[in-house]
């Protein structure tokens, strides 16, 4: 139950990176660009007093009142923050132009994943050139047989809709019905339809109101679905529909009560069991019934424990649980299917202080454990006979090797993916026995990219409490270490999300211009295990943005970066983290790029009506506690704005965002214009269409993209 601000971190992750001045102008050659406007004066929000008071203390929100999107004032003072962003960064527009043509051409238009076979059918995705989003299809029995379309995307497009979301699409077991739903906000509320795919058409049966968490029951006519509070957001309940028969005659199956807890629903790799998860920060409870007989009763699995967080699959006559009972960093354990109890737990694979358990799959003859190390990800290959285990080699620096698409468990082929700074991403099938790889597909990188063109390395810079924070770094060979670089240093640290090091195409505009991009794994996340996800939340917030600042100075120091051209970008929890930076040191940023920023930390925790606030008390505190009250003040970036010079800053939102409201940074930036003391620039930007995620069309995103660069770009030639 993240505010995901996340994801949005692992999305951004894929889409970074930086510049150099000079090599910008020798690799821009024809394309011009000005300068800013002079005199151009940006919006002024009105200010309307507002006290707000709990412990004794009075804060004063002089731009509260923006917390209605309704208000036409509100939507007036975003659409002038928009003209006026427009008018500053008029002048880029032909690079815009260039950067988004670049990275267009880079990626394969008409591309498709690497069918995976399940339920008789090979099963995958494919974009068309000139069409924006996916189509859904399949090939029954063999690769080589006719391809059917199960579900085009580019049908749903309407002229007046903005936004398109599709998501949780689904297809019975025995392939013959599809479930798919909708959003046209992006406010992440969907309506769920269903097609019979023998006959092409679609059923009436239409739920409105609805999550996209979405499961079919084994009887091939009983939809799972999860549904949210319309206020809150947050998933708390279960349904069960009946294909035929009216929304309104679907059975309530499970209602989450307890509003720190989400719920959701799943069938298990086996099909054997539908589960039902409650789900917090600190604590998991499974329900679980016969996926053929899904009017039954589900059954807990094990009571929820405050601190116990576990998540359970399912072979043979067992459930394999991964928890964290009695083991910080998790542990395996198996029972049976009819003894559920933790008296009848056995363990599988034992706790170890230094690796991270992060994941398992099943196989008849193997056991595949995702176990992270050092920041890295290794895939463990352990056969059930007790013969000898081995490690898979990926031989870089920086990388993320994962499993994906192993439905079946007859089988000694392991089909996972990797991907790493210079290398794009991969898919390979892994004969288990024989030891072998072969590649399925790596992603087309358009135009003749050549990784040996560029170089990543790991490095460990040393925070002010002594601690040694991972950074992954990226460059393109030619790129001098003397100190004379630009840099875009990325982070993220909340809700134990790892942030890897991935490749991205849109990221080489910058790197063959002359950019150094690097990830600082900062404390927060949980890529040295359980403890550094610990040691950056609650009362240890701080070592999140501390780590971030000691990273920056590390490569200073270390001459990966020219001091005058150090750049910063986080979203939504890095968001977060952008905010606490600039306010603590943002004289060693030259530009800073804050995307859907949770920065008013204090009133949205105090706001138990704002989404997904009371799922996240134990990720940064309750503050009606006292204590949590005064420590998150200290840090809360809206609350902290000080009389003081920023650096240039571009801060993005979406009038529709469900995880931060767009209010946070639009009263956040007009603050920032009342108080700061320098000339730099400040501009917000509201896509006024979309929410958390930013544009559902590919060349919009393209444009998002290019835009953040160009300001970055402009910044570095000066």
């Amino acid at each position: 139950m993240n505010r995901v601000r996340q994801p949005i971190g692992l999305i951004l992750t894929f889409i970074m990176l930086g510049v150099l001045a000079v090599s910008c102008e020798q690799k821009d050659k024809g394309v011009s660009w000005g300068a800013p406007p002079e005199g151009l004066e940006p919006p002024v929000a009105t200010e309307i007093a507002k006290e707000l008071e709990i412990h004794g203390d009075v804060r004063q929100d002089e731009y509260y009142w923006m917390n209605d999107r309704e208000d036409p004032e509100v939507i007036s003072y975003l659409e002038a923050e928009n003209a006026y962003t427009e008018s500053m960064t008029a002048h880029t527009e032909s690079l815009r132009e260039t950067l988004f043509d670049e990275i267009k051409g880079r990626i394969k238009q008409d591309d498709s994943s690497v069918p995976v076979l399940e339920n008789g059918y090979f099963s995958y995705r494919r974009y068309e050139d000139g069409k924006d989003y996916p189509i859904y299809c399949r090939k029954q029995g063999s690769l080589e047989a006719d391809e059917e379309i199960v579900l085009d995307v580019n049908e749903f497009v309407v002229a007046q809709d903005d936004y398109l979301g599709v998501s949780g699409v689904q297809v019975t077991s025995d392939g013959k019905l599809l479930a798919y739903a909708i959003d046209r906000v992006g406010r992440r509320i969907y309506d769920i339809h269903f097609r019979n795919l023998e006959t092409g058409e679609e059923f009436s049966d239409v739920i409105e109101d609805a999550s996209s968490n979405v499961s079919w029951a084994e009887d091939g006519k009983t939809l799972f679905y999860g549904r949210k509070d319309l206020q809150t957001l947050r998933s708390f309940q279960i349904y069960r529909h009946t294909l035929g028969t009216p929304a309104a005659d679907d059975v309530l199956v499970y209602q989450e009560d307890d509003d720190t807890f989400g719920s959701y629903v799943f069938k298990t790799k086996s099909k054997r069991y539908m589960m039902i998860v409650s789900q917090q920060t600190l604590s998991s409870e499974y329900r679980f019934v016969d996926a053929t007989n899904p009017t039954g009763e589900f059954s807990v699995f094990l009571p929820r424990e405050r601190n116990h967080e576990y998540g359970i699959d399912h072979y043979g006559d067992s459930f394999y649980i991964r928890t964290n009972h009695g083991a910080k960093n998790f542990r395996l354990m198996k029972t049976s299917t009819d003894a559920t109890a933790l008296k009848n737990w056995t363990e599988v694979l034992p706790h170890r202080d230094d690796v991270l358990l992060e994941d398992f799959e099943i196989f008849s003859d193997f056991l595949v454990v995702a176990e992270r190390q050092e920041g890295l990800v290794q895939l463990r290959i352990r056969p059930w006979d007790g013969s000898d285990e081995h490690y898979l080699d990926f031989g870089q620096e920086a990388y993320l090797a994962y499993t994906t698409g192993n439905r079946s468990f007859e089988t000694s082929t392991l089909r996972y993916g990797y991907t790493s700074m210079t290398v794009p991403n991969s898919v390979y099938d892994y004969d288990m026995v024989s030891r072998e790889k072969t590649l399925l597909k790596q992603d087309e990188v358009l135009g003749g990219y050549d990784s040996d063109d560029y170089v990543t390395q790991r490095r460990w810079a040393t925070a002010q409490d002594g601690v040694k924070v991972p950074v992954s770094i990226v460059f393109h060979k030619d790129t001098k270490l003397d100190g004379s670089s630009a840099l875009l240093l990325y982070g993220y640290g909340s809700y134990g999300n790892t942030i890897d090091a991935t490749f991205s195409a849109s990221r080489l505009s910058l790197l063959e211009r002359g950019f150094i991009y690097a990830i600082a794994h900062v404390r927060g996340g949980e890529e040295l295990g359980r403890q550094w996800y610990e040691n950056g939340k609650l009362f240890h917030k701080k070592n999140t943005f501390t780590d971030f600042i000691d990273v920056a100075e590390y490569l200073k120091t270390e001459k990966y970066a020219d001091p005058a051209h150090i750049y910063a970008y986080g979203g939504s929890a890095g968001g977060l983290l952008m905010g606490a930076v600039v306010n603590m040191r943002g004289d060693l940023f030259d530009g800073v790029i804050a995307a859907v920023p949770f920065v008013d930390v204090v009133t949205t925790m105090l706001d138990d009506s704002i989404p997904l606030t009371t799922s996240e008390y134990d990720e940064w505190g309750n503050p009606n506690d006292k204590a949590y009250y005064d420590y998150i003040l200290s840090y809360s970036p809206y609350d902290n704005v000080a009389e003081s010079a920023y650096p240039h800053m571009l801060v993005t939102t979406g009038l529709h965002d469900s995880q931060v409201q767009y209010w946070e940074p639009a009263k956040w930036v007009a603050r920032l214009r009342k108080l700061k003391s320098d000339d730099n620039r400040l501009m917000m930007k509201t896509n006024m269409e979309a929410g958390h995620g930013g544009a559902s069309a590919r060349d919009e995103r393209y444009k998002e993209i290019a835009f953040r660069w160009a300001f970055l770009l402009d910044l570095a030639r000066s």
